[in-house]
């Protein structure tokens, strides 16, 4: 299974780092976010991976040739010339995972311990073209289910604001951990271009289709912000 690493965004939040490196670069108890999350998804024996790149990209390059590709096959998806957010990212590194298998996706500034070999099997055993990792924590936006584990709508908890695809009858809802497992079929169903969040897709396609969630009580720390380093060196040796 071939694994895309999302690794092109700015990092504003990680700033000041951020303002001369990118933040898949970003050390946790002295080690990059994105050789943990290669190291990570090598352990669970994939060793194909896609990484895009934007934001000080070169750094990247470099760090991945130095390191010999981390012994695993690497494709750069090079988005130098426009950052393309995740969905516009996603369909820009088409031509790498258009292959009729499905491939796993995660972010690079995510450090959790999710058993993906479950989590792929779970995706395989549904037969959806898109399953999201979830878990019940504490988030500003949640993704809502019903109890089939189907994606049914969309919560903005500070503010209230929701996007549904039907009334809210008592959904659940959960925090998106940044982990999904597509199949590439989800290609055909993509309407938008140019630069999107893949989550806008999801919730348009909600309507027509079953997107479901995979509920994990694993580790997870979105590494963005200064003190989730800090927070993230607890768990990540």
């Amino acid at each position: 299974m071939k694994a895309l690493i999302f690794a092109a965004g700015k990092g504003t939040r990680l700033k000041p780092f951020t303002d001369h490196h990118p933040k898949a670069l970003a050390k946790v108890n002295g080690i990059p976010l994105l050789e943990r999350n290669i190291k990570y998804l090598k352990s669970f024996g994939i060793t194909d991976f896609v990484i895009n790149i934007h934001h000080f990209g070169n750094q990247i390059v470099e760090f991945l040739k130095e390191n010999d590709n981390f012994n695993c096959k690497i494709e750069i998806s090079d988005e130098s010339k426009e950052l393309l957010e995740t969905g516009g990212g996603l369909v820009f590194a088409k031509k790498f995972l258009d292959h009729g298998e499905d491939f796993l996706i995660m972010n690079a500034d995510i450090l959790t311990n999710i058993n993906i070999t479950d989590f792929v099997r779970y995706h395989k055993d549904i037969k959806d073209f898109a399953t999201l990792a979830v878990s019940d924590r504490e988030s500003s936006r949640k993704l809502l289910f019903n109890d089939d584990l189907v994606l049914r709508g969309w919560l903005n908890v500070q503010t209230g604001e929701q996007r549904l695809a039907e009334f809210n009858k008592g959904f659940k809802p959960l925090a998106f951990s940044g982990v999904h497992c597509i199949n590439p079929v989800m290609f055909t169903k993509m309407k938008r271009t140019g630069k999107f969040s893949v989550m806008e897709e999801y919730l348009d396609l909600m309507l027509s289709e079953k997107i479901h969630g995979y509920v994990h009580d694993s580790i997870l720390v979105d590494v963005g912000r200064p003190a989730s380093v800090l927070e993230a060196e607890k768990y990540f040796k």
